[in-house]
């Protein structure tokens, strides 16, 4: 029962996010990613890479690198007809938080912002790697202006 309940307050955040992103006027920051154009499996964004990563977001490069580059892109910029960039506003903290992303790893998502389909669970992770690649992607977005 409490299981199904994270569910379906999971999936009720989820849709209130798409709803307040479909209203979000475009960024006028200047350190916004900006979106490329290219062929499948080319970045879909731009991504300014931080001077340093901390220790924790260092390791989480590497099994970012390992499992998740392969669809969302190296350094999270994305892949044309593949994955979407994490560098992007709507994986914001304030609009998906940490738990989104732990619970993508472990129980997959049904696509709802992007045009790529549905991603299955991701198997092999502890959960201090999840930990760690979010500890990357935040950074990554802190340096580029997601925030």
């Amino acid at each position: 029962m409490k299981q199904d309940t994270i569910y379906i307050v999971g999936a009720v955040a989820l849709g209130l996010a798409a709803i307040a992103y479909a209203a979000l006027p475009a960024s006028d920051n200047p350190t916004a990613p900006q979106a490329l154009s290219g062929e499948k499996g080319s970045p879909i964004v731009q991504v300014v890479l931080p001077s340093a990563l901390s220790p924790e977001a260092q390791m989480g490069q590497r099994a970012f690198d390992a499992v998740c580059a392969a669809c969302h892109g190296n350094a999270a910029a994305g892949r044309e007809g593949m994955g979407p960039p994490f560098i992007h506003p709507i994986y914001k903290p304030d609009h998906h938080g940490d738990m989104a992303f732990e619970m993508a790893v472990a129980q997959g998502v049904r696509a709802h912002h992007w045009p790529f389909g549905n991603m299955p669970p991701q198997k092999g992770l502890t959960g201090s790697d999840v930990r760690n690649i979010i500890a990357y992607v935040r950074e990554l977005q802190h340096a580029n202006g997601v925030e």
